[in-house]
């Protein structure tokens, strides 16, 4: 079997594992763990999985130090950055404990045998059940948010779902650790082998998918992981569904004046938001929308200034670097010319100038309205308002789009922007950033493809409903019935004969 390789991006030294690629036969008797341990997290009710989760959380905050030690020497990311990315892990098993014991996620409903206009109607009850197994890819940029202690394996376990994770091989020693610290928490709770597994490698990803036992997929990562994990899927005699995170440019409208009012504070707000954890989020912003003005100049300047005295930033793997460089220089060739780049030694890890990019909104391109993962921001000059809605037509969908304006003679231009963000991103930033996404129960994390490739959010509460499916038992005896459908039921939200019923009803 193949050792397993970490790599310390902040100078490219590699150093083998005790851990070993994950062969066919690993991989069988893990998913067969995973279909055993399915009956025993829908025994432990909604009720108990809620208390599974806290003591998840609990396992994590308990052992912070060392998986913060673990992810900076396999990422680069700042002991900062990464104590504040499992503060938000440990919050989302927490919060999806909230979701269990609220259960209006189940969407419970309940039509009572009854005569209606078309006939005799039958008693007809509905609830969301678990998919079964599911499989989690993890994330190269959040090793903690989106990995194996991220929010996709948080949804999963809530729902009911047993939970494969493929590590990602930017961090295989954070997601051994990480498991470790879920797995202790379900053992403590007398849970079996299965509540939890991970598999290493690129091959075992991609049989993992095919596995019989698994009933769905998860991703965040880039269009070409998604296409090759769902290549896998197409070889299935059974379709699964894959819920993939992709691509985004997420696109900032500054207004005339919003410039004029407040170009410096702007100008700080976009330097933060598209050099933040080296440029290496899903919602940094890839295009700036600026006037051709002298306010429009000021705040560019002020951008300039900032990049310019930028120092290097590390990124997460070779990979990850040489895409960079190789689209920064696409974008140049295709008519964007450098605005500041500072001069950053490379050094013998995988470090990189943040870099500012300016094109005439006339010479903007598909080429150029495209995803570059990384420090580097593009700031497109338009001359008048009206010019924006074709110009964004040419921005691929997005999770997000914003919106910087300033008096109240633009609310007819704020108007027509939503509307077309509204129909390209799935969400819409006001007068903000899109990078720092809140963990909440309304939040929404997803958009049109490329963005994701499904209408589920990856973020907040609802991101439990991927690995849910509805399930109706018709003139069902009581006693066969989960009892979040039974007649005396009152704990949880459901509608009853068509009328909303809150708890306690």
């Amino acid at each position: 079997m193949n050792v397993v390789i970490t790599v310390d991006p902040r100078d490219g030294r590699r150093r083998s594992t005790d851990l070993s690629e994950t062969d066919e036969s690993r991989l069988e008797a893990i998913a067969d763990q995973a279909s055993r341990a399915a009956q025993w997290l829908s025994g432990l009710g909604r009720l108990g999985r809620a208390d599974m989760l806290d003591r998840v959380a609990a396992s994590l905050e308990s052992r912070r130090a060392d998986l913060v030690a673990a992810a900076e020497a396999e990422t680069g990311l700042s002991t900062a950055r990464l104590d504040g990315e499992l503060t938000r892990a440990v919050w989302q098993f927490r919060m999806f404990g909230d979701v269990l014991r609220d259960g209006a996620y189940l969407e419970a409903a309940i039509d009572h045998a009854a005569d209606t206009p078309i006939g005799p109607g039958p008693d007809l009850r509905r609830m969301l059940v678990p998919l079964g197994p599911v499989a989690v890819f993890g994330a190269s940029n959040f090793p903690f948010a989106f990995s194996v202690a991220g929010g996709d394996t948080a949804a999963a376990l809530a729902a009911g779902c047993p939970t494969v994770l493929k590590a990602h091989p930017s961090h295989p020693l954070t997601s051994h650790a990480s498991a470790d610290a879920i797995e202790s928490a379900i053992r403590d709770l007398g849970g079996p082998d299965g509540v939890i597994g991970i598999v290493y490698g690129e091959q075992a990803g991609r049989s993992l998918v095919r596995h019989p036992a698994i009933r769905a997929a998860a991703l965040t990562g880039s269009v070409g992981a998604a296409r090759a994990i769902q290549a896998a899927i197409d070889e299935r005699p059974d379709p699964i569904p894959l819920y993939a995170e992709l691509s985004s440019v997420n696109p900032i409208v500054v207004l005339p004046g919003a410039a004029g009012d407040r170009s410096d504070r702007i100008a700080e707000g976009l330097f933060t938001s598209f050099t933040a954890s080296g440029g290496q989020l899903c919602t940094k912003p890839g295009l700036a929308f600026v006037p051709s003005d002298p306010a429009g100049d000021q705040l560019v300047d002020a951008l300039r200034e900032r990049v310019a005295s930028a120092v290097g930033a590390v990124l997460l793997n070779e990979r990850i670097r040489d895409a960079y460089e190789k689209q920064a220089a696409a974008f140049e060739r295709a008519g964007a010319r450098v605005a500041a780049r500072p001069q950053v030694e490379p050094g013998e890890g995988f470090t990189v100038a943040p870099t500012l990019l300016e094109v005439g909104l006339p010479d903007l391109t598909t080429e150029i309205a495209d995803e570059c993962f990384g420090p580097l921001l593009i700031v497109v000059r338009y001359r008048d308002v009206t010019e924006l809605d074709a110009a964004l037509a040419t921005v691929p969908p997005s999770l997000t789009g914003a919106i910087h304006s300033g008096p109240a003679d633009e609310t007819a231009v704020v108007r027509r922007l939503v509307d077309v963000f509204a129909a390209r991103a799935g969400r819409i930033v006001f007068d903000g950033y899109p990078t720092g996404v809140r963990v909440s129960w309304a939040q929404h994390h997803g958009g049109p493809w490329p963005s994701t490739n499904a209408v589920h959010t990856s973020v907040g509460a609802t991101a439990i409903r991927r690995f849910l499916r509805p399930l109706a038992w018709q003139d069902a005896p009581e006693w066969i019935l989960p009892e979040e459908l039974r007649d005396e039921y009152a704990a949880i939200p459901r509608r009853v004969d068509g009328r909303l019923e809150s708890k306690g009803e």
